[in-house]
């Protein structure tokens, strides 16, 4: 008697494609809101640009005249930053201001500000840190 031969049975079985499929969903589960954090962390740079920028023209600008405006800031905030507004406000009669960036759209989360002095300021819903954060509960080193 010759022994037959039998081929192996080809594919998956319903076991081993439902347990790749748990393990892909438990390696999506982790690592999108990850990546989501990460895109959302890489618009807020736009918006610290811009705020700095500002805050540069108007220290030139009170080196040249000895105040930052009169009855409003003197430099116009800068526009069209994506998902950010920039605005100013003029502090001890025009001796000092504050100029604060909200974000919108994905980044609505972060509010920057920067003052006179430098001090600058990251609050990150609700929460308030002294420094600018892209992580928005620890500064950035």
């Amino acid at each position: 008697m010759t022994p037959r031969f039998r081929p192996a049975p080809a594919g998956f079985t319903l076991i081993e494609l439902m347990i790749a499929l748990a393990v892909l969903a438990i390696l999506t589960a982790v690592a999108l809101p990850s990546y989501n954090s990460y895109i959302r962390r890489a618009k807020v740079p736009a918006g610290l640009d811009a705020l700095s920028a500002f805050a540069t023209r108007m220290e030139q600008r009170y080196q040249d005249v000895g105040n930052y405006g009169t009855d409003d800031c003197a430099i116009a905030n800068p526009t069209n930053i994506a998902n950010f507004a920039v605005s100013c406000e003029l502090t001890d009669g025009g001796q000092g201001f504050t100029a604060t960036a909200t974000g919108s759209g994905p980044v609505s989360d972060y509010v920057f500000t920067i003052d006179e002095s430098g001090a600058r300021t990251t609050t990150y819903k609700s929460n308030s840190l002294n420094c600018w954060s892209t992580k928005g509960t620890v500064c950035d080193t």
